[in-house]
């Protein structure tokens, strides 16, 4: 074969050099990430359950808010972990929490065509019959929307590094995909379910020696039960638990309560945690190990040679790990007994729901007793221009175990977004605003609002 000629080859070699520079090779960029400065009246940390709601409501309010998320969507636990039933809105057949998580949640069922419960038939020991179901994803694409029309700035795949306290507000620094920025802001608000932002100032915190287990949602789906033999089934289970090829967590209620479920998530994962990167790589590594133990007993078993994944959620969901120690402490005694903060600014309703190791309990409320939510249990002690709205709500163990769930934590994150901007708009401190002017705002953004009680 003849060789080339030179004006073939350079041709060759311009060609060659062409590709490489559309490719980007031998291009490096030194670049050092570029740094912002950003200003706000309201910085929200953590775009979950609470987050989202406090977000929006600052920003209809015309408060310059941002949101920082570290994940890719809002909504945490109805929508990244999956729990996509949101509850309880309602109380002995009346409505006791409404406004802007209520909105979000009835457009989602009737966009999706959905059909929300018979609220009119109340059973305090069912109570899982009055959560809603939703589709998660539809759900985050809704809150993102309305963050949107809010005015609300939205920056995911980003988290705090460092929080330094200024006059009349805090200097965050953040990072994130190719980002550093620092955010001077007048409010502050730890949405982060883990009392984070609290932490990293040096404010105090509690958390249990042990905390609640965590469940990782999951669906299967493709067996046969009129092949299923249970007396059989049942010995295979044992002789898994007791070679390890299973473990008791894997099916809370056995392989009975996984065929009741219909092959839904039965599980809990122990020492859960997402307080730290570490413990929650642990955690959902944990939880998706429990469920290839259950995948792999099951298929191997009569009946169950086509089972298949039919839903699996990228996370772990989390129900404990830190709370704040705040102005005031929502106790157990409080809880059960229904009182009326003072300085009530929102209703709960759920169940004592304290999970472990052999499982769920829950212990119903007496008939008529509706729980409330002091403004009190979202600021810090010691604080100023910072609240907190969530699961790490000032509360003990039993009081937390109830009020941790979402519609509680949607209403926490509305009072907490009404009591930000109006504290940024006076340049206060939150627990300087007027108590009757929060609680006229929350009424205005269609919030339901506890009465206090009458004075002697």
């Amino acid at each position: 074969m003849a060789s080339p000629s030179r004006r073939q080859f350079l041709v060759r070699l311009g060609s060659l050099s062409a590709a490489s520079s559309l490719l980007g090779a031998e291009q490096p960029s030194h670049a050092p990430t570029p740094f912002r400065r950003l200003t706000a009246d309201v910085l929200v940390i953590g775009g979950g359950t609470a987050g989202t709601i406090a977000a929006i409501q600052a920003g209809r309010l015309g408060a310059r808010t941002i949101l920082v998320e570290a994940g890719s969507q809002l909504g945490g636990t109805t929508t990244t972990a999956g729990v996509d039933y949101p509850g309880l809105f309602h109380a002995w057949k009346k409505q006791v929490i409404a406004g802007i998580g209520w909105e979000l949640v009835t457009k989602t069922v009737e966009l999706n065509g959905d059909k929300l419960p018979d609220f009119s038939q109340q059973s305090a020991k069912r109570h899982s019959q009055h959560q809603i179901r939703i589709c998660g994803p539809l759900y985050a694409a809704l809150a993102e929307e309305a963050c949107l029309r809010a005015g609300v700035q939205l920056r995911y795949y980003e988290f705090p590094t460092a929080i330094e306290a200024v006059a009349d507000g805090w200097k965050v620094r953040i990072a994130g995909k190719g980002t550093e920025l620092e955010i001077t802001t007048q409010q502050l608000l730890d949405c982060t379910g883990n009392a984070a932002v609290v932490g990293m100032i040096g404010l105090p915190r509690r958390r249990e020696a042990v905390t609640q287990p965590g469940t990782l949602m999951y669906r299967l789906g493709g067996f046969d039960r009129d092949r299923v033999d249970l007396a059989a089934l049942e010995a295979k289970a044992r002789e898994a638990l007791r070679t390890g090829a299973l473990l008791p967590t894997d099916m809370n209620g056995g392989v009975r309560g996984f065929l009741g479920s219909g092959g839904a998530n039965n599980m809990h994962v122990l020492r859960a945690d997402s307080s730290t990167s570490e413990l929650h790589t642990d955690t959902n590594i944990r939880g998706r190990q429990s469920l290839l133990r259950v995948l792999r007993f099951f298929k191997a078993q009569p009946g169950f040679e086509n089972l298949r994944v039919e839903r699996l959620l990228p996370e772990t969901g989390v129900r404990e790990t830190f709370r704040i120690i705040g102005e005031t402490t929502v106790t157990l005694d409080d809880y059960v007994g229904g009182r009326v903060f003072p300085d009530a600014i929102c209703y709960a309703f759920y169940p004592i729901d304290l999970h472990d190791e052999h499982g769920v309990r829950p212990q119903p409320l007496k008939e008529g007793i509706v729980p409330t939510i002091p403004l009190g249990a979202l600021i810090p002690q010691g604080s100023h221009h910072l609240m907190v709205a969530g699961r790490c709500l000032s509360s003990d163990r039993l009081a937390n175990s109830a009020l941790r769930v979402q519609a509680p934590c949607m209403a926490m994150g509305q009072a907490a977004g009404v009591t930000a901007a109006l504290a940024a708009q006076r340049s206060v401190t939150p627990s300087q605003v007027p108590l009757a002017e929060i609680r006229r705002v929350l009424a205005e953004h269609n919030a339901i609002v506890p009465q206090p009680p009458p004075t002697s």
